[in-house]
């Protein structure tokens, strides 16, 4: 059985190394819109940390950002500082390993766009095949290292056009 009245995704949270380069990228690379702040969590003494957001008892968030995503999603973007922090990013295959991905139209100028701005484009966008027949992806990494992917399936997926095809 799920858990009762679970009924949609509320927000995704993620752990940026700079708040400020965060902000910049997901506001005009990004185009998500800012909505408030939140801060400072810490606790000098106790355990609230470890026991409330599974960190170190010493770790400190001096500012959370929360971004509003195409008015469906709200981003949740933290930074920390925490002895014995680890600095670089999961991959995919690692344990942990996370992406965002976002819904473009035309994902070959926005792939072109990401490009002129400098961001690091993996390969070119890639056609799927299979139940998500229709779509093509691609995907780049912020300044930090976040890995993104753009899809785009304008003409839907082969999943949605003929579900049981597919069981």
């Amino acid at each position: 059985m799920p858990i009762p009245g679970l009924t949609r995704v509320d927000h995704f949270g993620i752990t940026v190394p700079d708040l400020d380069q965060a902000r910049e990228f997901f506001e005009d690379v990004l185009g998500f819109e800012y909505l408030y702040r939140l801060g400072p969590l810490r606790d000098d003494t106790g355990h609230w940390m470890s026991e409330h957001l599974n960190v170190h008892d010493r770790a400190v968030s001096p500012r959370i950002y929360f971004f509003g995503i195409g008015g469906q999603a709200i981003l949740e973007v933290f930074e920390y500082r925490a002895p014995g922090q680890r600095l670089e990013p999961p991959l995919n295959s690692d344990v942990g390993g996370h992406h965002l991905a976002l819904y473009v139209d035309d994902i070959d100028a926005a792939t072109d766009d990401l490009r002129r701005r400098g961001l690091r484009v993996l390969a070119e966008p890639t056609r799927s095949r299979g139940p998500h027949e229709g779509q093509r992806w691609v995907y780049f990494l912020s300044p930090w290292g976040l890995q993104c992917e753009l899809v785009s399936y304008p003409d839907g997926k082969a999943y949605l056009r003929n579900p049981a095809a597919f069981d």
